[in-house]
Formats: C-alpha cells, sequence, structure tokens
C-alpha cells in the first residue's frame, strides 16, 4: 500500500509538472543486499553551473555500506565516471558516518537508505534543452555482522539542460541538500596532536567550538592505521575548544603529514586538519565531555551472544579431540597406527614423529584458517570444508588415497630403501618427513566431518579478528593431533606394543584397504559434483594411475636386483603423464544439470529443497520445519541422515507431526545456504534448525543424531 501510495504521488507530481524535461532516473539496481540508483537533486542544470547528482542507497535491513575510511574491516563505496566530453565528476561529499561495532571491531558507515552526493561541473558550452548522460559504475562493499560482498552495480542518469537554475527535484531533491548543507566542512578550527603517555591527545580551537560545551564528541580520522577506531575516545573542553585522548595505532608513528579527519560533536560535524604540537590552550578545564555512544545498525547485539575467545578456543580444543572419532579421520587413524607401530620401540624416533605429525598439522590449519579468512575477507562466501566444495580438490585427492594405498599394498614404494618395515605410509620419505604428510593429510581428509564443539567455536572464530580467529584454528589442530603426539610421548604406552617383525607387513596391507574405501568414497562425492562423463574419465584416471605406479614399482624392483630397466620407468612416468591429463579433463567438463524428479528423504519420506521462501510457507500453514544442511562429501552428515533421519520410525513421526522437510545441499558452493550457516553461528555442515510454528527462531538439534533425538524434537 505504501509504495502504491508513493507511485500515485509520483505520477500525479509529473502531470502537475511544468512542460519542461525533468531528469530521466535510471532504472533502479538491486541485489539482495542493496538497492541503488543515480539521481539529481535539481530537476535540471544550466550551463556553466555545477550540478548535485547522487547515488542513493537503499540498503537491507542487518547489512551496511561504508565510510570513505571504513574502519576496521570493509572497503569504501568506489564511484567509476563514464560521462560527456567537457563534463566533470568531483569527489563524494561523504554525509557523516554511523559507528558500527562488531565484538572488537569498529567500522565506519551506514545503514537504511543514504546519499552519496557527487558535484558535477556542466561545461559553458553545453547547449540548453539537450540532455547528459550521466553514467557510474559504483563498487559497494556490502556487509553483515556475517560477511562482506561486493556489489558493483551500474547507474545511469539523463540529466536534462536549461536556462537558468532549476527547482530541486521533487523525491530526492530536498533530501540531497540537506545532506550537502550538513556534511562535514572546514570550519576555522585550529587542531593539533600530539603524543603523551602513550595516548594521543588531539586539541581543537576556534571556529564554533570557542566559549560553548560542545557535548559528546567523536574523531572519524580520513586515514586507516592511524588512530585506532575501536578504542575509546574520552577527553574535556575548556573556553576554547576541547581535547580528545585517543589511542595511536601501528601507523601513526610513520605518519609523516598533519592528521585529517572529521570532529563530530553536538554543534555540527567539521573537518580539522590536525599538525603535530602540544596542545592549544584554553581547551580543557571546564568539564569532561561525555562519551560519544556507538551508533551503528545493531550487529554488535547480534553477535555478542557468541562464546568469547577463550570459550571458542577450549571448545575448538575439545572439538579437535572428538574428531579424531569422527568416520572420515579413520584412513588416518590406519596411517597413524601403522607410524606408531614402526616406532614403538624407539622412544627418540616416536618423539620425533610425534612433533613432526602435530607440525604437519598445525601448519595445514593455519594456511587453510589463513585462506578460509582471507576469502571471506574479499566478500567471497566460505566456511569449513570450502575446499571439498571442488571437483578438482575432490578428484585430487581421490587420485591421492588410491596412491596411498597402493603404496600400502607393496605396488610401489617411495624413495629408494626397501627395507625400513615398520614403516607407515609415506613413511620411505624418512620419519620425520613422512609423520609431517601425514599431518598435513590428516587435516585435509578431517575437513569433511565436523565434531561436537566445532561448529561453535569455528562460527565464532570467523567474526573475531584475524588473530584471533587463527589461533582458534590453530587449537583445533592441536586437537585432532592430542591423542597421537601424547602417546608418542610416553614411553611407557609405546612399550606395550609389540615388537617390528613380519607381522606389520601384513598390518600395512591391510591398513591399505581404509585408503581405497576413502578414494571410492571421494570418487562418488566426484561423481555427484560433475556428471557421467567426467566420472568416467576419473575412473580411467585412476586406472592410469595404477599402471604408472605398478610400472614403477616393477622398475624398483628390477633396480634392487642390479637389472636396468629403463623402458618400464619410461612407460610409467608416460602413464602417471596421461593419469594426470585425463584428471585434468574430467574436471573441466561441464558440470551436468541435475534432473528435476521430486527429492526423497528416505524411509518415504519427501525432501525439497531449502529455501526462506519454503520455510516461511510451511509456517503459515502451521506445519513445523525440519532443514539439514548437509553435504555429499560431509561423512557425519550421511551417517545421520542413513542412521536418524531415514528411518522408518522417524518417517512416522514427520507425518504424525505434518511436518516438513527441506534439504540445504552445500555439496557445491552455494552462497545463501553459506549465509544461513553463518547466521546461526556455524561455519559448515551438518546444521539442523527445527522450526515450529508460533516461535520467532528454530531450535538447533545436535550435529551428532539419533532417532531418538529427532522423535523427541518433532514430538515437542
Amino acid at each position: 500500500m505504501t509504495r502504491l501510495l508513493k507511485t500515485l504521488f509520483v505520477l500525479l507530481g509529473l502531470l502537475l509538472a511544468p512542460s519542461f524535461a525533468t531528469a530521466q532516473d535510471g532504472r533502479v539496481q538491486r541485489t539482495e543486499r542493496i538497492a541503488a540508483e543515480l539521481v539529481a537533486m535539481s530537476q535540471g542544470a544550466a550551463p556553466g553551473s555545477t550540478a548535485i547528482v547522487a547515488v542513493r542507497q537503499d540498503i537491507e535491513p542487518s547489512w551496511h555500506t561504508y565510510w570513505r575510511n571504513p574502519g576496521d574491516s570493509g572497503g569504501p563505496t568506489s564511484l567509476t565516471w563514464t560521462l560527456p566530453a567537457g563534463v566533470e565528476a568531483g569527489d563524494i561529499v561523504w554525509p557523516l558516518p554511523e559507528r558500527q561495532r562488531l565484538k572488537s571491531l569498529m567500522n565506519y558507515g551506514y545503514s537504511g537508505q543514504v546519499y552519496l552526493p557527487v558535484p558535477v561541473t556542466i561545461p559553458a558550452d553545453a547547449r540548453p534543452g539537450a540532455t547528459l548522460p550521466l553514467r557510474v559504475k559504483a563498487l559497494f562493499f556490502v556487509c553483515s555482522a556475517e560477511m562482506c560482498v561486493p556489489d558493483e552495480l551500474t547507474l545511469s542518469l539523463d540529466l536534462p539542460l536549461r536556462d537558468g537554475a532549476a527547482p530541486l527535484d521533487p523525491r530526492h531533491g530536498a533530501a540531497i541538500r540537506r545532506i550537502v548543507e550538513t556534511a562535514p566542512r572546514p570550519a576555522g578550527i585550529t587542531a593539533r596532536i600530539t603524543l603523551r603517555d602513550g595516548a594521543a591527545v588531539l586539541s581543537a580551537a576556534g571556529g564554533p567550538l570557542a566559549g560553548r560545551d560542545p557535548g559528546p564528541s567523536y574523531f572519524f580520522p580520513f586515514e586507516q592505521g592511524v588512530i585506532a577506531h575501536a578504542a575509546a575516545q574520552s577527553g574535556a573542553y575548556g573556553p576554547q575548544g576541547l581535547t580528545l585522548a585517543l589511542t595511536p595505532d601501528r601507523g601513526f608513528a610513520q605518519a609523516q603529514q598533519p592528521i585529517r579527519g572529521v570532529l563530530a560533536t553536538a554543534l555540527g560535524a567539521f573537518e580539522i586538519t590536525a599538525g603535530p604540537g602540544a596542545s592549544l590552550p584554553e581547551t580543557s578545564g571546564s568539564g569532561d565531555l561525555p562519551p560519544a555512544p556507538d551508533g551503528g545498525s545493531g550487529e554488535a547485539a547480534e553477535t555478542g551472544s557468541g562464546p568469547g575467545f577463550l570459550q571458542a578456543a577450549l571448545f575448538a580444543l575439545l572439538g579437535g579431540v572428538i574428531l579424531n572419532l569422527m568416520p572420515c579421520v579413520f584412513p588416518i587413524l590406519a596411517m597413524k597406527a601403522a607410524a606408531l607401530a614402526g616406532a614403538a620401540h624407539d622412544a627418540p624416533r616416536a618423539r620425533r614423529d610425534g612433533l613432526a605429525f602435530l607440525a604437519g598439522v598445525l601448519t595445514t590449519f593455519l594456511l587453510l584458517a589463513g585462506l578460509l579468512l582471507a576469502l571471506r575477507a574479499a566478500g567471497q562466501a566460505a566456511g569449513w570444508g570450502f575446499q571439498l566444495q571442488s571437483p578438482a580438490v575432490i578428484a585430487g585427492l581421490a587420485m591421492l588415497m588410491l596412491a596411498v594405498g597402493l603404496n600400502l599394498s607393496g605396488v610401489f614404494h617411495v624413495g629408494a630403501g626397501l627395507q625400513g618395515v615398520g614403516s607407515g605410509p609415506l613413511a620411505r620419505l624418512g620419519g620425520t618427513a613422512a609423520a609431517f604428510l601425514t599431518g598435513v593429510l590428516a587435516v585435509v581428509v578431517a575437513a569433511p566431518c565436523t565434531a561436537p564443539f566445532m561448529a561453535v567455536a569455528l562460527g565464532s572464530a570467523l567474526l573475531m579478528p584475524w588473530p584471533l580467529a587463527l589461533t582458534v584454528f590453530l587449537m583445533l589442530g592441536l586437537g585432532l593431533a592430542l591423542p597421537y603426539v601424547l602417546v608418542s610421548l610416553t614411553p611407557g604406552l609405546l612399550s606395550r606394543l609389540p615388537r617390528p617383525g613380519p607381522w606389520m607387513e601384513r598390518l600395512k596391507g591391510l591398513l591399505a584397504f581404509p585408503m581405497y574405501g576413502a578414494a571410492l568414497w571421494l570418487v562418488w562425492v566426484f561423481g555427484r559434483q560433475t556428471g557421467a562423463d567426467a566420472l568416467g574419465l576419473l575412473f580411467l584416471t585412476g586406472l592410469l594411475l595404477a599402471l604408472g605406479a605398478w610400472l614403477l614399482g616393477l622398475a624398483q624392483g628390477e633396480r634392487a636386483l642390479g637389472r636396468r630397466a629403463r623402458l618400464t620407468a619410461i612407460a610409467g612416468v608416460l602413464a602417471l603423464i596421461l593419469a594426470a591429463a585425463g584428471g585434468v579433463v574430467a574436471v573441466r567438463l561441464p558440470v551436468e544439470t541435475p534432473g528435476t524428479a521430486a527429492a526423497d528423504g528416505g524411509a518415504g519420506l519427501p525432501a525439497a529443497p531449502w529455501s526462506a521462501r519454503a520455510v516461511e510457507t510451511a509456517l503459515a500453514e502451521g506445519r513445523p520445519v525440519l532443514v539439514n544442511f548437509t553435504a555429499d562429501w560431509c561423512v557425519t552428515c550421511k551417517i545421520n541422515e542413513a542412521g536418524a533421519l531415514h528411518s522408518a520410525r522417524t518417517g512416522r513421526a514427520f507425518r504424525d507431526a505434518n511436518a516438513v522437510y527441506l534439504v540445504g545441499d552445500w555439496t557445491r558452493r552455494d552462497d545463501a545456504i553459506t549465509t544461513e550457516l553463518r547466521r546461526h553461528g556455524r561455519s559448515g555442515v551438518p546444521l539442523y534448525l527445527l522450526y515450529t510454528p508460533g516461535r520467532a527462531e528454530p531450535r538447533i538439534l545436535p550435529q551428532l543424531l539419533t532417532e531418538g533425538v529427532v522423535i523427541e524434537a518433532l514430538g515437542r
């Protein structure tokens, strides 16, 4: 109704307007997070004048864009103009920003509706009656408490030329003029800044500050890295002005020029330039300034309920320990068992292997966490296990698992020596290197699993500053490696293992089969991500890999007997090259579009794809909704589905409760699902949400499900 009334008023205004041309706004451009358009303050412009146009942003709730200095994260809005000859666009006239606190971060930006005015110079030889086509490519960094997305929109405006001054645009003119009139600007204020007792003391005097109480005051620096944005600003005022105590940031000492910014007070907001020097006289002594309240859009309240750093680190440690019991880590347990058996009666070697394994785990967690945080900072919607959403990564891991299995089966050996009974896979590289690589592989393969405590810890870590987030990820790695490290550092436990002997070769052969099983599972995931043609090529890749490994193994055996096996080795290398080429072709094939057949949750339980609209529709019908966020590469998800969600008893419970079952499939990248996971404090799958009519928020079910848990939840 409101939109209809607005439309009627606009049409009425156009009908009653004079017959001269008016500025024609380009079509409003939209994304899921922001709508934007290029609008004019006046209904036209005169030759030789300066017109004011503005980029109007209509930002969705819980999202925000940024000021010229975004603060501790994000990026400012940037404009790239395409203009007729002789027309020039000036700099953005930035309105005073909100202060948006997010845990320990402070950002400067805008929410709701905001105009960014820009002066446009019209050439004097422009012809009245003509129209100037203005085009601008606007890049917005649109962020919420969970993620940032760079949205690029191309906006346009046809600005008519006329003689004399044009009246204000009836829709946007008054708002733009108000921003232009109230935007921070120089006001004859003198400012100085100096270091005193570790604080950067800013003093400002004269102009509108003289003889008046400025009220709550805050300094917004134009540059990042000079003043700590999140630190409190306290101060006092005097007869001529005010003094603020700021916290210097890492770049303060390197600043070789005066510090510029906006001083916001109850009297108004003013641009100031603070040169180095002693505090100005009479800028304190009359009283203390009240603290300026945090502004912003409320993200702090939304995320403040999550665990703090220490709790998140503890949860990560516990989750890492429990991760050793998850099914996707079983192949790595086999590798660690072989390595432990080989070093059971060699305490120094066991200690070295244990610490090398720990180093491999922590290094890989650090690299994965750094990449994840970098992707999110660049606006990508990424979460735990993000690398497994890539078919290329899945194919590479499948072939790696196959190669490790062939190595354990004795088909080939890595390195020169065939002795060294009791070594685990990869151990032919040497004990320390083998243990390190085993740690690397443990992290890569553990990614499909999410253990209890992990989800909350990682979900909170992704909202923390990067040093704290990396620490939480390292605690998770420490938990994963801890059982193995403790055993390797405890001679009493090692001494209970039997001494090396022929039984260890049989053990290695047996441990090859978990590797083959892991390879088959990854191939199945690859097929689900791509299609039949790519799957067939990957099978061929595996066959060529096995052939190449067998030929190289024959060549190794011949050389051990003192014979030359050059042709066999060359044939083996050629087979491996063909295998690599086949893998590259497989991952580059177009993804097959899945069929449109109705989904089935098992045991006759119908499943529909998840969407926010589907949840709202079911709740409007008075039906409870269970949402299963899952992925084919998530082993924990598949075990929960087979044992708890797809059973006959669970199906009857769904029918009795008239419940709707929705599935959010995260096998391949889906930004909407990633955003929903973040909204509930999670960074990966599985996540189970039970919505009930009449309740605003869903109930989050445990990550390890049983029939009883699901049936009891539906019964409520």
